[in-house]
This record gives C-alpha cells, structure tokens and sequence, in this order.
C-alpha cells in the first residue's frame, strides 16, 4: 500500500486513506501511527509532524521510522536512491511541496523537490514488486490548497501536473493490463469559473504567462512597501498591470498580521488579490470554501465497466473493495 501527494503525508486525505483518529488536526498522533502501520509507500511534506526539533513530544519519528527498517528519504535525490522492496517514507519540507508554477520558475527549487509524477512513478516502481498487487492513492493535495486561496495559477499548474501524473499511471496500467485506475476528487472548492467579459479570451490566456503564484506575490510584499512597488512585482509575476488604488488596497491587509488559520496562517490578503484579478483574466470565485457541486469520477481498466453514472462519495469505498475481491 501507498500513498503519495504534494501537501503533508498526514493530512486529511493520505490519512483517511490509512488510519482513523478522532480529529484530522491530530498529525503528530497520525504520523505515530504511520510508524506501526509499514506502509509501502509514503511521500510528501509535514517534515514537521515527523521532527524532534518540531514535534510537541520530541520524539525523533525520523529515526524511529529507520530503526524500524523503513527507509527515509528527505531530498529528490534521496528518493530515487531508495532501494525497491523495502519501505520508504519520503518527507522533503515542512507544510505542502511548493506550487508547480513557482517550482517551475525556480531551478532551486526544481532540483530539491520531486514533481508528483516523478513521486508516482517512484511510488510504483517500489510497489510493483508485489506479487499479490497494490494500492496506491495519488493526492495532487495543493490543487485544493490554490483553491482555497482564490490562486488561478497555482490551481491550474498543479491541476497540470496532476493530470501529467495520471498518465504516468494511465501508461502503467496499459503495459500491466489488470490494474484499475479510478480518478476523482473529494469535493469541489471555490467554484472557479470563467466569467463572459469583452476580452475573455485574451484576459484568460494571461495565465499562459504567468511565472509564479499570488503566494510568491504575497508573501513576498511587506507593508513598508510602496503601491508601485506592488504593481511591480505583480506584473513581474503574472504579467498584470493593476490600477494605484488596487495596490493599496492590498496593502492596508498588511498592516496587522498574525499567524492564525489552517490555509492562510498569516491571513495574508489572497481574496481581495483574486477579486482585483478577475478583471485582467476573467476568472470569478463563488468563494473561499468547499462547495457542493457534482464532481468528475472516471475509471480505466477492469472493473471500471460496473461505474454507474452518479455515485455518492460515500458508496465509492464499497465499490474499490469489490473490484479488488475484497468484499462481494
């Protein structure tokens, strides 16, 4: 069994994948549990949820997990050098791996983090050795994460870099021929949508030209800064010219910052941001939240015959453990 993804190995999805707790923001207490579970496969960030230096208790779960015989990676190049047969858990930073559009534009970056189709393809090289078969679940974790921001570029990048990462397994599973495939998501979230202006289509092709997300914008402004300073680096960025009042605007958000909050620890000001950039690329958010709209579930492979057309989340569970002869 394994699981892979761009935000923390203990974080609602992987976890609930893998083990029961009574409360999602236990991560110090999911990754424990990781250590007895000797998973395959897992890889991703929360480097702090597995740290001495980090962890509430102390306790070294880095070392524990290795003198328990499970392989532990922390670099790209360490991953790749984790011996097949034997498990691995693969941590590479605190939080979630970077957006794919600022590691893109980062050759730093690019070099010290896997993308999630080198992470897949990591992931089924090591569990193809069963003989008995896999499981593995694919989490492109940060696509919510965009989101919940109200960040166009780093939703659509990593939205990319999921959909390269289902080829590589689509690939994988044409060669084996007896493995099935299921893609989908949990829920929807913010409802982005393309909204009809006099330009559309050359205000959503902006996108095409952007080089980093509204969280390089973000994080990377301080309230000593000048409105031009922050036009500045939104065009250096994204290619977007806003208006004087607009970055002002941003900047009354920063002059009162705490560090409370799940997404948006800092509550740094990405709503206003993709308000004001609905205007230079056409795209609208319903909000900041999940949102209940049907969601795509597709399959490929055996098994995938018996999907019917609308499924509660709920039923899906069931219907894995049929097809892999689990339960009739």
């Amino acid at each position: 069994m394994g699981c892979v993804t761009t935000v923390p190995v203990t974080h609602a999805t992987p976890a609930g994948f893998c083990v029961n707790n009574k409360n999602r923001a236990n991560q110090e207490e999911i990754a424990n549990t990781y250590l007895g579970l000797r998973f395959d496969v897992m890889m991703g960030g929360g480097i702090e949820f597995f740290s001495a230096e980090k962890r509430k208790d102390k306790r070294d779960l880095f070392t524990e997990f290795v003198n328990s015989g499970i392989q532990v990676a922390r670099t790209k190049t360490e991953m790749e050098n984790c011996k097949i047969g034997i498990p691995m858990l693969a941590v590479f930073c605190e939080d979630g791996l970077p957006y794919m559009l600022d590691q893109q534009s980062d050759s730093g970056l690019m070099s010290a983090f896997p993308t999630l189709t080198e992470m897949s393809r990591k992931a089924i090289t090591q569990l193809n050795n069963n003989k008995n078969g896999f499981v593995l679940q694919i989490e492109g974790g940060k696509v919510d994460w965009a989101a919940h921001a109200n960040d166009l570029g780093a939703l659509l990048y990593d939205q990319i870099a999921f959909d390269d990462a289902i080829a590589e397994v689509i690939e994988f599973a044409e060669k084996e021929k007896n493995t099935l495939v299921i893609i989908t998501t949990d829920h929807g979230n913010a409802s982005p949508g393309l909204i009809k202006s006099k330009n559309v289509d050359a205000c959503f092709d902006t996108a095409q030209k952007f080089r980093y997300t509204n969280e390089w914008i973000l994080n990377g402004i301080h309230k000593t800064d000048t409105p031009q300073q922050v036009i500045d680096r939104i065009r250096e960025a994204q290619g977007i010219a806003i208006t004087i009042d607009e970055a002002t605007g941003l900047l009354t958000h920063y002059s009162d910052l705490d560090n409370n909050g799940i997404y948006n620890a800092y509550k740094l000001p990405y709503k206003l941001l993709g308000q004001i950039q609905q205007s230079y690329t056409s795209v609208g958010w319903c909000g900041m939240d999940h949102s209940a709209e049907f969601v795509e579930l597709c399959m490929f492979g055996p098994g995938s015959e018996n999907l019917p057309p609308f499924v509660k989340n709920t039923e899906l569970h069931n219907f894995m453990l049929r097809a892999t002869g689990l339960m009739e």
